[in-house]
């Protein structure tokens, strides 16, 4: 398996072989919840791209503690208590928070577009702009509106 990303913790390495499906920043409750920020940078593999060394060594919680039978579970280190991924528990997706999660935010790809980002979380105008939104698409809520960056 080619590594072309690589996180996880001293004692469970997590590495994905691809790149992520699907890689934005994610404004949602749940994220911020969780991770404690207002923003966080969410990307999603495949679920057979992304492996852990040792996965005997992790411990899963609900991703969502509103939702405990949810589809995603953490993925901690029992060892460290590190974070190392979202699971999915009908094996559709990996996930991966690059800044939580022990990866080269340097070497992982940028965020392609903003999601669940609501009207009490509007961006600025400029911001708006830099990123190529129209007024409408500044105020994405339920369905996603996909940006590419300037010059991508």
């Amino acid at each position: 398996m080619t590594k072309r990303y690589a996180g996880g913790c001293k004692h469970v390495h997590v590495t994905a072989s691809a790149e992520p499906i699907d890689n934005h920043e994610c404004h949602c409750n749940v994220c911020k919840t969780v991770t404690g920020q207002h923003t966080t940078h969410v990307a999603f593999f495949n679920y057979g791209d992304v492996k852990a060394d040792h996965p005997e060594k992790m411990k899963r919680v609900p991703f969502n503690a509103n939702n405990p039978n949810g589809p995603l579970e953490i993925c901690l280190c029992t060892d460290c208590g590190a974070v190392l991924m979202l699971d999915d528990k009908q094996k559709r997706i990996r996930v991966a928070v690059p800044n939580v999660m022990g990866y080269d935010d340097a070497m992982f790809p940028k965020a392609t577009y903003h999601a669940f980002l609501g009207r009490e979380q509007r961006l600025p105008k400029t911001e708006r702009r830099s990123l190529g939104l129209r007024r409408s698409a500044s105020r994405i809520s339920v369905a996603c509106r996909r940006v590419r960056p300037k010059g991508g």
